[in-house]
């Protein structure tokens, strides 16, 4: 990543970055990347920091790697930017074809979408963790794109904001299924991310001790497996039921259940020996995952 950063705050200053007529409203815009000029980009490789929600349509020809493997993707590939994220680019990159569909966190003030978008975690997986989509999934999403536009793009009433927020979240739930069913046709790559994953977490937590080292954390693991930790948590969820986070619990309760039953160590020492800095905080996650404080069930054992 370039350490150049250039701001793209409103979506006015991604039009005139385009070189795009005015927007027709302050808070979303439906883009043809065909027709956008790159006059305005720099020559030099350059991260452009967008200040509002992105969803990004790419045609693709060839082939892209996925995992550990090459598929080929001559239909479509979505990207998604989150509010304060990074796009690397330059002058001379084009796209043959493809759109973009973007929208200000304030459009979303107060709205059911506004208070659930969090929950679309694909705004924060990594670039190579694209959504790759067949032409009637391109089609599909094109349409809701295309609604939204007509909405703000004709006179506003009291009805606009509604289908504008509506169409948008038509569209995010489509991109939901869309990934449901990408990882199941890439069953085999996401099956070797979670036995990976597995066997990392397994060695971590068989270390001697863990005070040094210290407790996990999502990010650690999302690295070495070189994903976003948003994906590799909605990976592990769709084909184990837990989240990372989850699986890091429940491994180190089992840890713990060794401790309480093959020593006579007391539960502050057990504690700091997992890593944590507070013995009420391992108390805590203890119970919630046992059903049972630690001293509880040591006497039970």
């Amino acid at each position: 990543m370039p350490n150049t950063f250039v701001d793209i705050a409103t979506i006015s200053d991604l039009h005139k970055l385009y070189g795009c007529a005015s927007p027709r409203h302050p808070l979303v815009s439906f883009i043809d990347l065909k027709e956008i000029s790159r006059e305005n980009f720099r020559e030099e490789e350059t991260a452009y920091r967008i200040g509002f929600y992105s969803v990004y349509l790419k045609q693709l020809k060839g082939s892209m790697k996925y995992g550990k493997s090459y598929y080929d993707f001559d239909e479509g590939t979505m990207v998604f930017t989150a509010p304060g994220q990074a796009i690397s680019t330059a002058r001379h990159v084009s796209y043959n074809e493809g759109w973009g569909l973007f929208f200000h966190a304030d459009l979303l003030h107060r709205t059911d979408l506004g208070r659930k978008i969090h929950q679309y975690s694909f705004f924060h997986y990594d670039v190579n963790e694209a959504l790759h989509v067949s032409d009637e999934e391109r089609a599909t999403l094109r349409d809701c794109a295309e609604k939204i536009k007509k909405e703000y793009s004709q006179n506003i009433d009291k009805h606009s904001q509604g289908l504008i927020l509506n169409n948008i979240e038509l569209l995010l739930n489509y991109c939901d299924r869309f990934y449901d069913r990408q990882f199941i046709t890439r069953a085999k790559v996401s099956n070797d991310i979670v036995q990976q994953f597995e066997r990392s977490l397994l060695n971590y937590f068989a270390q001697d001790s863990l005070m040094e080292v210290g407790l996990p954390d999502v990010k650690y693991f999302a690295s070495e497996l070189n994903l976003s930790p948003s994906y590799l948590s909605d990976l592990l969820k769709r084909y184990t039921g837990k989240t990372t986070q989850e699986h890091i619990h429940l491994q180190l309760v089992e840890r713990a259940k060794s401790l309480l039953w093959s020593s006579d160590k007391s539960i502050s020492e057990i504690a700091y020996e997992l890593g944590f800095e507070h013995p009420s905080h391992f108390t805590k996650i203890f119970k919630s995952k046992s059903g049972k404080s630690p001293k509880e069930f040591r006497h039970l054992n």
